[in-house]
């Protein structure tokens, strides 16, 4: 993979709902309805995580998930990085 250039980011973020550039990641906070809700949203990442084997950090403090996405073995963003922004955007969106 290779690291994308701050502008590359900026612009493909242009078409990315919820997410932004912090630092070196893709950064996306999200509030849920209670605990539960919140947990059970990292249950259902999980697999999708999983299955790209690209895998979020994740803070979760009650009823908020904050997600950082970043390739560290090319130390910033990658398109890894976009496609599991998209996976979990799409999870978001699943009745």
């Amino acid at each position: 993979m290779v690291k994308l250039d701050p502008e590359t980011i900026k612009r493909r973020l242009s078409k990315l709902e919820g997410w932004r550039f912090e630092g070196n990641s893709l950064v996306r906070e999200l509030e849920f309805d209670d605990f539960d809700a919140a947990i059970s949203f990292i249950v259902k990442l999980a697999p999708v995580a999983n299955k790209l084997d690209h895998h979020p950090d994740i803070y979760n403090s009650y009823n908020k998930v904050r997600l950082s996405l970043t390739t560290h073995e090319e130390g910033g963003v990658t398109e890894k990085d976009f496609e599991l922004a998209t996976q979990i955007n799409l999870l978001l969106h699943e009745k």
